[in-house]
């Protein structure tokens, strides 16, 4: 990684924030009750955002997810790409970012995650979609509280018509969520907490589209009814077997885990450096 690069990134990225930082607030605290949320267009210079996507890796050079739950393709491993996605997904962890998103927010303790647990790169190609789902609760060790999801688009021409978009869904998974578009160089950041369902729908074209993605971690949960869980997947609404069948599987794995703290395997979705 290039620290240089990183840190000129990161000066675009906070300028911008700071430049909107009071209008971010406002929308964030709009949502706050139910599913806080923010969104930040033309983050980057087009140009730099291009370049991201230009050199973002094929799917054959990512790990396939393919299940009921999800279908797409992810990588934590920066080091096995081009040095420009690592800088600019690293630039989002500089603490005066990390400072300026945690007042809009009004989170006193946040902390990014230098081992990108469950962060890093993700691409849906056709017919990728991620069913509704809450993210787990803790990071890998069970000592933070996963609280805020930054996601940074950086396919060009994303338009409706395309799908893959994030939804979320401030009344449940049962019932209409509010779309958030996957725009070319759009910043998106919202809440994680027991109720913050979200998922992404299907991608209807024969394209990619591509995120650098953070998670920042806490102290403290964003709420005081917030309790340790896994990642738990619904289907959608009309999907009544799918539902079925996830609410076993999250059940069984939440059995697992007041067993086994920690899991009887570690998440392999982290940045193993060499020492």
């Amino acid at each position: 990684m290039d620290s240089s690069k990183t840190q000129e990134i990161s000066e675009l990225i906070y300028n911008k924030i700071r430049e909107k930082q009071e209008e971010l607030k406002a929308a964030y605290q709009a949502s706050k009750h139910q599913i806080g949320f923010f969104y930040i267009d033309d983050l980057l210079p087009d140009q730099l955002a291009k370049e991201c996507f230009d050199v973002f890796p094929k799917s054959s050079e990512m790990r396939c997810l393919k299940s009921i739950r999800e279908y797409k393709y992810v990588s934590a491993q920066m080091d096995k790409h081009h040095e420009l996605l690592e800088n600019v997904l690293y630039a989002f962890q500089d603490p005066k970012i990390v400072n300026v998103i945690g007042d809009i927010c009004g989170i006193e303790s946040l902390y990014a995650d230098e081992s990108l647990y469950a962060g890093g790169l993700s691409q849906m190609a056709h017919h990728n979609f991620l069913n509704p789902h809450l993210d787990n609760s803790h990071d890998a060790e069970r000592e933070r509280w996963r609280v805020l999801n930054l996601l940074y688009y950086v396919t060009p021409d994303w338009t409706t018509e395309n799908g893959g978009h994030l939804e979320l869904w401030p009344n449940g998974p049962k019932k209409e969520p509010v779309v958030v578009e996957s725009k070319f160089n759009r910043l998106v950041i919202m809440a994680t907490h027991d109720t913050s369902w979200h998922s992404v729908n299907q991608v209807m074209v024969d394209r990619s589209r591509c995120c650098i993605s953070n998670y920042y971690f806490s102290d403290a949960p964003l709420k005081e009814t917030d309790k340790f869980h896994v990642t738990k997947f619904r289907g959608r609404p009309e999907d009544t077997f799918t539902n079925i069948i996830l609410d076993l599987d999250a059940n069984l794995r939440m059995l697992v885990r007041k067993v086994f703290k920690k899991g009887i395997r570690k998440n392999p979705h982290v940045y193993k450096k060499d020492n």
